[in-house]
C-alpha cells in the first residue's frame, strides 16, 4: 500500500473516532479535519498550526459554528442543557456526503495518483464552500484562502 494510501486511511480512522465521539453516525469533512489537526503530516500540522489551528483550537470553532447555528435557529444552548453524546459500539466508518465530497477535491488536485500528497486532502477539506468546515472556520477568523495557497506552495516546494 502507497504511503498516501496509509495517511488516507489513518485520517478516516481518527476521523471515525472524533465521529463517534460527537455522537455522528457517519465520518464528514470535519471529523477529516479534525484528525488533519491531530495527524501525522508536518506540512498540513505546520500550516494549520501557523494560523492557530491545532486539534483543540478546531474542536472549540466547531463547537462555536454549532452553538451559532442553533443560534441562527433561535435555539441558545445557555438555556438547555444537551446531554453528551453516547460513546457506544465502533466508531463509525462510513463516510458522509462532505467527507466524500473533500476527499474528491483532494484527488482533484492532482492528475495523477502517485503526485497526490497529505496537503491535497486538507486542501479538499479547505475547499468546500459551504458546511460546517467553512462557516466554524469563518467564525474563528480564519482565512481559508490563505491557507489553501500555503499549502500549494507548501507542495510545490516539496515536488522540487
Amino acid at each position: 500500500m502507497a504511503a498516501i494510501d496509509e495517511y488516507i486511511d489513518a485520517i478516516i480512522e481518527r476521523g471515525g473516532r472524533d465521529a463517534r465521539d460527537d455522537g455522528s453516525a457517519a465520518i464528514e469533512a470535519h471529523h477529516l479535519l479534525l484528525a488533519v489537526a491531530a495527524g501525522g503530516d508536518t506540512t498540513s500540522r505546520a500550516v494549520l498550526t501557523s494560523a492557530g489551528l491545532d486539534h483543540r483550537s478546531v474542536r472549540d470553532a466547531l463547537d462555536r459554528e454549532f452553538e451559532h447555528s442553533l443560534d441562527a435557529a433561535g435555539v441558545s444552548t445557555a438555556a438547555f442543557h444537551l446531554p453528551p453524546p453516547t460513546l457506544t459500539g465502533p466508531p463509525p466508518s462510513r463516510l458522509g456526503a462532505s467527507a466524500r465530497l473533500a476527499l474528491e477535491r483532494g484527488f482533484a488536485c492532482v492528475s495523477r495518483k502517485k503526485d497526490l500528497r497529505p496537503a491535497h486532502l486538507l486542501i479538499g477539506i479547505l475547499r468546500a464552500e459551504t458546511g460546517t468546515v467553512p462557516r466554524a472556520l469563518a467564525l474563528a477568523g480564519i482565512d481559508r484562502d490563505d491557507l489553501i495557497g500555503r499549502l500549494h506552495r507548501e507542495v510545490l516546494t516539496q515536488a522540487t
